[in-house]
């Protein structure tokens, strides 16, 4: 895994950093380094900085690193200040209780979707999206429905941060495809996963806007090809589409980050 980027020092220190914690679960130096594109003195001088600063944590019995009390700390006030989830989560609480289907609170950060927020169905299924997790946005729901309402400028460069893989057969796998579905998605005022990203699991989304109509999220219902079709997730369009209204327009106060 590669760290350079135009911030230097930091930026290759948050790397590791975003590194270390992909793995999900505390991790060795060593499986670290096998992934790692830079020197081995340098990794270790960036984890043991980066320990040193509470960023991460070290386990000297099981001799693994993870994300750090400082790290959670700052995780914590980003999901109060800067995330939709202290606003949806009542009307999230409310959709889910009414659907009774996997409900997903979304944003998007530097191209991908950041799941924010989710609550899971009564019945026992569940998705893959998790939150705190991403996922692409070019074969997701919330993902293909912020895309399609972002301004010309933001949806270009979030384009061009897509990787276009197959997941599936449904999967779009050029930008051609994707953005003829913007159309569609913005005349409906909904965006549907066929089982682009997961194979049995299905999605209706729904932009968040607030102010001149600038989506700052997207809100979706997501359940398996078992329990509903594609036609059958078009029952939730009115409910979806209200909960997302109301979402945006509690978060009129809030300031959206504007990042891609």
């Amino acid at each position: 895994m590669g760290y350079e980027t135009g911030d230097g020092t930091v930026g290759k220190a948050l790397g590791v950093l975003d590194h270390v914690a992909s793995f999900g679960r505390p991790v060795r130096f060593s499986e670290v380094l096998t992934q790692s594109d830079l020197p081995k003195p340098t990794l270790y001088r960036f984890i043991q900085s980066l320990t040193n600063q509470n960023m991460l944590s070290y386990d000297p019995d099981r001799q693994t690193y993870a994300p750090g009390l400082r790290l959670l700390r700052l995780a914590h006030s980003a999901w109060e200040q800067s995330s939709l989830a202290p606003v949806a989560r009542p009307f999230l609480d409310a959709l889910s209780n009414e659907v009774g289907e996997a409900v997903h609170l979304a944003q998007i950060d530097n191209g991908q979707v950041l799941f924010i927020d989710k609550r899971k169905a009564q019945a026992g299924f569940d998705t893959l999206a998790q939150a705190g997790q991403v996922a692409p946005a070019y074969c997701t729901g919330v993902g293909k429905v912020i895309l399609a309402y972002m301004d010309d400028a933001r949806r270009t460069r979030a384009l061009q941060q897509q990787a276009f893989l197959a997941y599936t057969a449904a999967t779009h796998t050029s930008v051609a495809t994707l953005e003829r579905e913007f159309d569609a998605i913005r005349a409906e005022g909904v965006a549907f996963d066929r089982e682009e990203h997961e194979a049995g699991i299905i999605s209706i989304a729904a932009p968040i806007l607030t102010h001149g109509d600038r989506v700052i999220g997207a809100l979706s219902i997501a359940t398996t090809t078992q329990r509903h079709c594609i036609n059958g997730l078009g029952g939730f369009r009115a409910t979806l589409s209200e909960t997302a209204v109301k979402i945006g327009a509690e978060a009129r106060s809030w300031q959206s980050p504007t990042t891609v």
